[in-house]
């Protein structure tokens, strides 16, 4: 390999495809490099489903990303000739002052989206599957859904190729540096490239790529889990059961889902942050614990135990692990490069970027061709000054 692009692009997971697919379609030479096989296992961006949702109680800034998200959702499954998405409704779960609810509520009424808020009584009687506390609460809105990660990189993968990118896997990059020519080269186990400009899009790995960022990267391990509910998946069918957030003063964030492949592929839940995932511990993804044992399987039915009991009574089918890149405010990472205005880095998702990955490809486009974008990025700004607090990345 010693070729010359307009773009490379490093990664070719949820962004990185993205990415590929938006640039492929601007008329862009692209090339695509990826250290594992097409939409793979081994990072982010798999495990069957992710959470859309608008009213965003990460922050009202969010929102307009995510209105354009969901048009590109939709104009994904058109061209790709695949289902991605499918509207669920949703609902968060907590105390009615709870940082979840409250920032939903926040982000709802600030852009004037279609929303409920539910008493524990009115949510019992609309999705019996949940046993809320009489002193908790429910925000519900009707455009939540479901977005599967592995058929949008695969969707995506399959466009870019359509459009003329060049995708190459099991590839994994040695380095990058900038040229004097201005122009980037990225250096791989296969040869060398060179192009005008350079998408870093790498996930877990984003920490060995960009040690120099300003702001510091945590590479942490999740687990998700599979039961089948005790009496069948009938009350979890996707037509009638919504995707969830269930926020705890004393055990984070629960999150789950419908049941979206039938009787045979159960119900996922899993743990955004709490007690489990080794608390927290940092993770090395190439040598990411991928074993889910018994303690993490019964901290997951503990919680459950009162909230969702056919759950918590069902049989445990399966679990799996993924990896959080975490920024120490939870905001990405999505700029250019501070120091290389010909790079561009995308990376430090903190478990809550997959339902963005659509418009994260256009505004990575919209970086790489035209050097700025009109969507609104300045708290993803990769020069920001942030810190753990004494953690160690």
């Amino acid at each position: 390999m010693s070729h010359s692009y307009d773009v490379i692009v490093i990664g070719l997971g949820g962004m990185g495809s993205a990415a590929a697919c938006h640039l492929a379609g601007r008329g862009q030479r692209v090339l695509g490099l990826e250290r594992f096989g097409p939409a793979h296992s081994l990072g982010a961006s798999h495990g069957g489903s992710r959470i859309y949702r608008q009213s965003y109680a990460e922050g009202p800034e969010y929102v307009p990303l995510l209105l354009r998200a969901r048009e590109l959702w939709d104009q994904l499954g058109v061209d790709a000739g695949t289902e991605v998405f499918t509207r669920t409704g949703g609902i968060v779960v907590g105390h009615a002052d709870s940082p979840m609810v409250a920032g939903s509520l926040r982000s709802a009424r600030e852009w004037g989206l279609a929303h409920e808020v539910l008493a524990a009584a009115e949510i019992r009687n609309r999705f019996p599957t949940f046993k809320l506390a009489d002193d908790e609460v429910a925000f519900y809105e009707r455009q939540a859904g479901v977005v599967r990660p592995e058929l949008t990189v695969a969707a995506h993968l399959r466009l870019a190729e359509r459009r003329g990118a060049e995708l190459r896997f099991n590839e994994p990059v040695t380095r990058w540096e900038v040229l004097p020519s201005d122009g980037v080269q990225v250096i791989t186990a296969g040869g060398t490239a060179t192009a005008a400009r350079l998408v870093i899009a790498p996930g877990a790995w984003a920490p060995r790529l960009l040690p120099e960022l300003a702001v510091p990267l945590r590479v942490e391990r999740r687990a998700t889990y599979w039961f089948a509910p005790k009496g069948g998946v009938a009350p979890f069918d996707i037509t009638r059961h919504p995707v969830y957030v269930w926020e705890t003063p004393d055990s984070g964030e629960m999150y789950g889902f419908p049941a979206l492949d039938g009787a045979d592929g159960g119900v996922k839940v899993g743990f955004h942050c709490g007690a489990t995932d080794d608390g927290g511990a940092a993770a090395d993804p190439d040598h990411l614990d991928r074993e889910i044992r018994p303690q993490e399987v019964q901290e997951m039915q503990d919680f459950l135990h009162s909230r969702i009991p056919a759950l918590a009574a069902g049989r445990f089918l399966r679990g799996t692990a993924c990896t959080y890149t975490l920024t120490p405010d939870e905001h990405f990472v999505l700029s250019s490069h501070p120091e290389h205005s010909q790079v561009i880095v995308a990376c430090g998702f903190s478990g809550h970027g997959f339902k963005f990955v659509p418009v994260i490809g256009e505004i990575l486009a919209d970086l790489a061709v035209d050097g700025t974008t009109r969507h609104p990025i300045s708290l993803f700004d990769a020069s920001r000054s942030t810190t753990f607090g004494g953690l160690q990345p």
